[in-house]
């Protein structure tokens, strides 16, 4: 990628491609070919990563920062480390801003959490510290600062966004090395003791305790539905609910920027189709949203669905409308297969078991022999018992969507699965002398 060139008078030079296809040359001066080979090998190493868009290797981040003033500039001048003098002027402030700016590819919601993360870094270190003289025994520091005033998982999420910023910064080279590189622990963890499952009971009561047509569309939506509050449901337009098939289209805002994730197609359950079709009787001819009245981005929705919960004499559950979802999901697990509950509503199977899936009492109570009631198990008996035409939206999806449907019923008669005694192979008078078969 890179070779060396010695000049009549002595002196040695380095030349390479550059990534934009033009001819490059560092000029060593009166070096010997040993110096030259071992920066010849370095500017490789930069040359590489720059091609790939990587940041450089450890080693390689070490001999840059380590290099005397004069041939730190002549790799500069080639393109291959930012210019000394811009790097150590840039602040975390201006670097901050800068790089928000450039995140034009995320939701405004993502906006906003990276400027939340970013003024605690801009609180902590302060907007002119230079962003080459924060280390890693700061960012453990401020790690351990975030802690005094904030819970576990928000200071993960923090120190998460943090090594974000500071890898783009490396990938610019504005950096050698990101001082939170080596930081553990940074992803949000599940709190399983914040899950609730929200009984069919419980949500029969909340139902009618919801104040107009509209209210009994969100709450279906997301209870029976699976659908995820406020984006997926205000998201559905009635061109998007098929009521002759028995289906409908849920766009995913949360996933369109994963390719094939921009939408999928879920059943109209049995206990959700009464809600949808109230609303369609009284929406306006042209409507297109299903939920109109809910738009403002100043809607609080779980603050009303509080206000319905005290209506309704229901204790407010944790993580109200993720526990709706979670419900549901741990719901339709025991009626039909892990892909296909994945698949209706949204999520991989890791997610689900780590975050939606829940042990409920009426496990323990079936596992013991106790008495069933209302719950996961009962929900879903109640559910089977008026859904015949849950599972005929299921057989017209047909084996090309389902394909492990037709196993999983020609399953439940296969109940020999007992192998024979003397092994998988066809037995022979030799072997089935010579081997035991206790």
């Amino acid at each position: 990628m890179a070779s060396i060139a010695r000049d009549k008078n002595g002196t040695r030079r380095i030349l390479f491609v550059a990534p934009d296809g033009k001819r490059k040359t560092i000029r060593l001066g009166k070096v010997s070919q040993r110096t030259a080979e071992s920066i010849k090998c370095r500017v490789e190493h930069l040359l590489a990563a720059k091609i790939a868009g990587h940041a450089m290797d450890a080693d390689t981040a070490r001999w840059v920062s380590a290099l005397e003033p004069r041939l730190a500039e002549k790799l500069a001048a080639v393109g291959l480390i930012p210019k000394p003098d811009n790097r150590e002027s840039v602040t975390l402030g201006d670097y901050l801003d800068a790089y928000i700016e450039s995140r034009t590819d995320v939701k405004p919601l993502t906006v906003r959490h990276l400027r939340d993360a970013a003024r605690k870094l801009v609180t902590y270190f302060g907007a002119d510290r230079k962003l080459v003289s924060i280390t890693p025994g700061d960012a453990d520091e401020y790690r351990r600062w975030l802690l005094e005033s904030l819970g576990p998982n928000t200071v993960r999420r923090l120190c998460g966004r943090a090594k974000q910023f500071f890898r783009a910064a490396v990938r610019k080279r504005l950096l050698t090395e990101s001082p939170f590189a080596d930081m553990k622990d940074c992803a949000v963890r599940a709190n399983r003791s914040r899950d609730h499952f929200v009984s069919p009971d419980v949500a029969a009561k909340v139902l009618e305790a919801c104040p107009d047509a509209q209210w009994r569309a969100i709450f279906a939506l997301a209870r029976f539905g699976g659908l995820r509050v406020p984006s997926e449901i205000l998201a559905l337009r009635w061109e998007d609910v098929d009521f002759a098939a028995g289906r409908m289209v849920v766009r995913s805002p949360k996933t369109e920027h994963h390719e094939g994730k921009e939408f999928r197609v879920v059943p109209l359950f049995a206990e959700l189709r009464p809600y949808l079709e109230e609303a369609y009787e009284i929406a306006e001819p042209g409507t297109v949203h299903v939920i109109t009245r809910y738009r403002q981005s100043n809607v609080n929705l779980r603050t009303q669905l509080l206000r319905i919960l005290e209506r309704a004499g229901v204790e407010p559950w944790p993580k109200l409308f993720h526990n709706l979802r979670a419900t549901r999901q741990t719901e339709l697990q025991q009626r039909f297969p892990v892909h296909v509950v994945c698949t209706w509503l949204g999520n991989t199977q890791a997610v689900a078991m780590k975050h939606y899936l829940q042990v409920t009492e009426e496990h323990f109570a079936e596992a013991t022999g106790g008495t069933r009631q209302s719950g996961a198990k009962s929900g879903a008996a109640d559910a089977r018992n008026s859904s015949q035409s849950n599972e005929a939206a299921v057989s017209e999806l047909g084996p090309k969507a389902f394909p492990g449907e037709g196993l999983r019923r020609d399953a439940r008669y296969c109940t020999n699965v007992q192998a024979p005694p003397v092994g998988l192979e066809p037995t022979t008078q030799r072997l089935t002398a010579a081997c035991s078969t206790n």
